[in-house]
């Protein structure tokens, strides 16, 4: 059988509040355990599977965040609620098997259906999201644009082309830097005079 467990908001490591939702399958190993042991084993299960629910997303971040530990080593690692889904979803189905044992059921699989930030903060973390994204594509513009200037350095002394002074080459790293990491194309403006 499929037990499909509404969405539940639980903070994440960080105190993140996420909602999450599981579909776990399921059956009946011994009827007796399941009629005698507890009183309903449906609802016993569906309780057990929210309580394990909270257990284990508690214990991960969203996203990868540094110095969190989610195996228990002492170490901090890269696990996290999205990018380690079958991990999580796998701890989540031995936690319910160890909580339903005793009503004779057996936890065949339990999936991640549902994972989003909370709607009070989803507009929040997305804005986070799109900074950093920003940063790391202006970080990689810049390594790229002094690759560039190095180069071009390099290239004009090695052909000697024209022999640049200290501030020359100042300037025309400014140049170039100003050039290749702006967001709007070069508008040159042609110098018929002496820089001096």
């Amino acid at each position: 059988m499929t037990l499909n467990n509404s969405k539940q908001k639980v903070n994440d490591a960080l105190g993140t509040p996420v909602e999450i939702g599981i579909a776990v399958m399921w059956r009946v190993v011994d009827t007796a355990q399941a009629v005698f042991n507890v009183d309903n084993f449906k609802e016993y299960l569906s309780l057990q599977c929210d309580s394990a629910l909270r257990d284990i997303v508690r214990i991960y971040p969203y996203d990868v965040a540094p110095g969190v530990d989610t195996t228990g080593d002492g170490l901090p690692d890269d696990g996290s609620l999205r990018g380690s889904s079958a991990i999580v979803a796998d701890r989540i189905r031995e936690t319910i098997q160890s909580k339903v044992e005793n009503a004779g059921l057996e936890i065949i699989e339990a999936r991640i259906t549902h994972l989003a930030y909370a709607p009070e903060i989803a507009a929040v973390m997305l804005q986070r999201q799109q900074a950093s994204a920003i940063i790391d594509a202006r970080k990689m513009i810049v390594d790229g644009a002094v690759g560039m200037v190095e180069m071009a350095l390099d290239t004009l002394s090695a052909n000697e082309v024209v022999q640049l002074d200290e501030e020359r080459k100042a300037a025309m790293v400014s140049n170039l830097l100003v050039i290749l990491c702006g967001n709007r194309d070069a508008q040159p403006i042609v110098n018929s005079g002496s820089l001096y």
